[in-house]
């Protein structure tokens, strides 16, 4: 029988009791007020950390903000548990986001749906080109209205985590009525003046269903609330009145599925890819690749994209679907331009 020595015998217990270093990793999100369960981009981000969870075998928690006073004290609760990398979920923790990262420069940070500018060396930005996608979901907009005129409405008036989907939204609509000689209207936001309309916050369902009642009151039957959860109070009038009336579309999740109870109303959603960029800056984190900077989800890299029509597969019309597909391929090229 072959005896191992002292040092091979420390070395082999070393090896069973050495942690993994992936289940070591700590990925720590905190969200803005509209919750871990908002069915938007909170609920989103925390799914690219449950994936990582999943995939990369790294430990996640979360902390949820009741109100913008939750932004310091959340952050400073992961900062005195050890966390690898905080990641922070909107333009409001902005400012928390950028003092803790100037007061820790050795803790890595990444926020979604901001950047700063200039860059902090250990803050990962993630932002979205969602004009262009929004731009995909105001085409499909214009083709679909009954009435000749759709609407849109914001949280806040945040550019351009909100109104670059109202604005490519708009020039949607207007492309279309370029290629097809119409004259559909959109309501509620004009990308020139950037004036329109915002409900003051990204929580109210009432908000939302009274700004949504407003639009299709001036003949608005289809809308795009870019509010967060503001947006479920639409899309519960929408089930209300029917599809024939008001639909809806969606913004940042696929949310006929994250919204199953009024998944009837959806046309469509603008989706920003959010799960997808926060495990990869969780990888970049792991592996050390990880820098300050930004990172930019497109069209062209699938970072944003419109969701599948699900229920609406078979209403919209096989022309106007190849024209949409035509129209994502001049967006991805340049051939068709973006902006007023």
């Amino acid at each position: 029988m072959r005896l191992l020595s002292s040092a091979a015998c420390a070395a082999f217990i070393a090896a069973l009791t050495m942690a993994d270093p992936a289940a070591a990793f700590k990925a720590c999100q905190v969200t803005d007020i509209g919750g871990v369960d908002d069915k938007s981009f909170n609920q989103t981000a925390w799914k690219g950390v449950e994936d990582a969870m999943k995939e990369l075998g790294i430990d996640g928690k979360v902390l949820e903000s009741n109100a913008e006073t939750d932004y310091v004290p959340n952050i400073n609760a992961f900062l005195a548990d050890d966390c690898d990398l905080i990641i922070t979920v909107g333009f409001l923790v902005g400012d928390a986001t950028e003092a803790a990262a100037k007061a820790n420069p050795d803790q890595k940070f990444s926020i979604v749906d901001f950047a700063f500018d200039p860059p902090i060396p250990n803050v990962l930005g993630q932002v979205y080109a969602t004009n262009k996608a929004a731009f995909l979901a105001g085409y499909l907009a214009a083709g679909m209205s009954k009435t000749g005129t759709v609407g849109t409405f914001g949280g806040i008036n945040i550019g351009p985590a909100v109104t670059d989907f109202m604005d490519g939204f708009v020039w949607g609509v207007e492309y279309y009525n370029k290629q097809k000689g119409t004259s559909v209207t959109a309501l509620g936001w004009n990308p020139a003046t950037k004036e329109g309309l915002f409900v003051g916050n990204f929580e109210s369902l009432s908000d939302g269903r009274e700004f949504a009642k407003n639009l299709n009151d001036e003949g608005a039957d289809i809308v795009l609330p870019v509010a967060g959860p503001v947006g479920l109070g639409s899309a519960a009038l929408a089930s209300e009145l029917g599809p024939d009336a008001l639909t809806i579309i969606g913004v940042d999740a696929d949310q006929f599925l994250t919204d199953p109870e009024h998944h009837e109303v959806y046309l469509t959603s603008v989706m920003k890819n959010i799960d997808a960029t926060v495990k990869d800056v969780i990888k970049r984190a792991m592996d050390g690749t990880f820098e300050g900077g930004v990172v930019v989800g497109t069209l062209e890299n699938g970072g944003v994209g419109i969701a599948p029509f699900h229920d609406f597969e078979s209403a919209i019309p096989d022309a106007l679907k190849a024209e949409l597909q035509e129209v994502e391929n001049g967006l991805k090229d340049g051939s068709i331009p973006v902006g007023g």
